[in-house]
């Protein structure tokens, strides 16, 4: 079993348990993006928004849980966490963050405490790295970890569903798949549907309004190889590209791909 999980990743976090990552984050030595790190625990994406949006918010999560899957949800002002990681600090658990003030980020930190207020109410929402280790185990490749870098993510034509102030479109990330296996990819992570499920394209970016596969809107480019077509999968960086459509005075979020990651085994997460 051991060899197996060597097998899956070659991160040097890959067999680290997640409460010493956070820690080794919170210390700043971990400041990168968190893809393969902590095999077998579920991953998360942050939005912490003024109280007076939460209403708003959870409507549109409601309304569009491909892209936002809620995991849990902290009262205003409250920082730790009780449910998904038992203790842990969501102001200082996160490789980098990102502030928003009026729908324009204003600036990348690895540390929050110094812009966190006591109205703010904090979702944390399902993350796709979270099924990577499913599709590793069953043989199918995920580039971005071959490569040690982060995963590519792209603002789409896909428009979500209107709640209250926030609208806008869906981000989604992609890995390319040989084609013989995308069936099972489709399998594999349709089982997981609070870690976004299911793909919601495959095949030609531009259907979907991306012009330039190789210029990903956050994270990085992979290399697309012979054999092998890109597949989109819902993204927890919507929220985000909600936030600057629609403006909303504060936030705090999650650098794209520096995720927060949970004591939740991903097996728990399917069906």
């Amino acid at each position: 079993m051991q060899d197996e999980k060597i097998q899956l990743s070659t991160n040097k976090y890959a067999a680290v348990a997640p409460a010493e990552v956070r820690q080794l984050i919170r210390e700043g030595t971990i400041t990168g993006q968190t893809s393969g790190m902590c095999e077998g625990y579920a991953q998360a994406n942050l939005i912490s928004l003024p109280k007076k949006y939460t209403y708003d918010f959870l409507l549109f999560a409601m309304r569009n849980p491909k892209a936002c899957p809620i995991l849990e949800v902290l009262e205003a002002g409250e920082v730790l966490i009780r449910e998904v990681a038992n203790g842990a600090d969501i102001r200082r658990d996160i490789p980098k963050y990102r502030v928003f003030e009026n729908g324009v980020l204003t600036g990348e930190y690895t540390d929050v405490k110094k812009y966190w207020r006591d109205d703010l109410v904090s979702f944390l929402i399902g993350c796709s790295f979270s099924f990577e280790e499913e599709l590793l185990k069953a043989g199918i490749p995920v580039r971005h970890i071959e490569m040690g870098c982060n995963v590519p993510m792209y603002l789409t034509n896909i428009n979500c569903k209107k709640a209250g102030i926030f609208s806008g479109s869906m981000v989604v990330s992609m890995r390319p798949i040989p084609y013989e296996l995308v069936t099972k990819a489709v399998l594999v992570t349709g089982e997981m549907p609070k870690v976004h499920g299911a793909p919601v394209h495959i095949g030609d970016p531009k259907a979907i309004g991306i012009e330039d596969i190789n210029k990903p809107d956050f994270g990085d480019s992979v290399e697309i190889r012979d054999g092998e077509i890109p597949v989109f999968w819902p993204c927890g960086v919507t929220p985000q590209a909600v936030v600057m459509n629609s403006k909303p005075d504060f936030c705090i979020t999650h650098s794209p791909g520096h995720m927060f990651i949970t004591d939740v085994k991903n097996v728990r997460l399917k069906y």
